[in-house]
């Protein structure tokens, strides 16, 4: 049997526009179809922090402009985001596929992607998820005071709007793509960490809120019993001490070290702590033998060669 690799892409295989995710988007293709070619079967998720931001932005904008412009709820901002993105991944990874000349037995698609979270999260009353744009102290202060809209600094990189991030606790289209995979299509899913939905009896209905899209994929991976989730960022491997002097990058990490680093605060929030995170649900919910893999998109193969990132194992 083929052995499947969950990939959740980091923010910097996308773009902030349409035009540069589209050019950035043909480089991101190439590794992927190099898992496709050694023969694993590939399921990819992804973030929409930059773009789900810039439409609500803009919808929110036109809708005040009197100009027959509804105001658009979030849920199916982050909809459209998915929507977008995936055309232009799935449109790089298929002509990347027919490049190589295995579109005959290869194919890739995307879902648009539900996930089920509590309505009564206590995510919901601490707003805490990055999403849109860069800005400094004083424009985040008027753009709040404009809108009332939450703001928190990100990683010493400036200040970005942050929105309730509630637990994934169901994958409403799991079936569907366990179903494309095994059909050898790569599946782009949970985009954005899914379109957060609540149960109302047997009916879904869409909520304000961004999943974290490492929780969501850490999720399905454990659903579609997957045997490597495949973290991509925008360094090479997990690190203590990151951007410091004695800074150190790890090569393995046990689910003890991991939780010891998490206590003394050695991961940042809305950065690599919800990708550690992320790894550790994932093995503790799966059976034995499965692997946890944060490393660079460019060294994607490399690590699941033991050549390079960080594996986190459960021992």
């Amino acid at each position: 049997m083929p052995k499947k690799v969950f990939i959740a892409l980091g923010g910097n295989a996308l773009g902030s526009t349409p035009l540069e995710q589209k050019q950035i988007v043909r480089k991101t293709a190439r590794p992927i179809v190099d898992l496709v070619e050694k023969g694993y079967q590939v399921i990819i998720g992804h973030g929409n922090g930059p773009q789900v931001g810039m439409i609500n932005l803009a919808m929110d904008y036109a809708s005040q402009q009197n100009i027959g412009t509804p105001y658009m709820p979030f849920a199916e901002c982050g909809a459209m985001s998915q929507g977008y993105i995936g055309y232009h991944l799935q449109q790089a990874i298929n002509d990347e596929l027919c490049t190589r000349n295995l579109n005959k037995n290869h194919g890739c698609a995307t879902i648009v992607t539900q996930v089920v979270v509590d309505k009564n999260d206590p995510a919901f009353l601490s707003p805490t998820k990055p999403i849109g744009s860069f800005y400094t102290q004083q424009q985040a202060e008027k753009i709040q005071k404009e809108h009332g809209f939450y703001f928190m600094e990100d990683a010493g990189r400036g200040y970005r709007r942050v929105i309730p991030s509630p637990k994934p606790l169901e994958i409403v289209e799991s079936p569907i793509i366990k179903q494309l995979v095994e059909r050898n299509i790569v599946v782009i899913t949970v985009g954005g960490g899914g379109i957060p939905v609540i149960r109302k009896g047997n009916l879904l209905e869409g909520i304000d809120a961004v999943i974290d899209k490492d929780n969501s994929s850490s999720k399905l991976a454990v659903e579609l019993k997957v045997d490597i989730l495949l973290i991509l960022t925008a360094v090479d491997k997990v690190a203590i001490n990151f951007n410091k002097p004695e800074q150190i990058n790890l090569d393995k990490l046990t689910l003890s070290q991991a939780q010891e680093y998490i206590s003394q605060g050695q991961f940042a929030k809305g950065s690599m702590l919800p990708k550690v995170e992320a790894c550790l649900n994932f093995l503790k919910e799966s059976e034995k033998g499965v692997q946890a893999i944060i490393t660079s998109l460019e060294n994607a193969l490399s690590a699941l060669e033991g050549k390079t990132g960080t594996t986190i194992i459960s021992g």
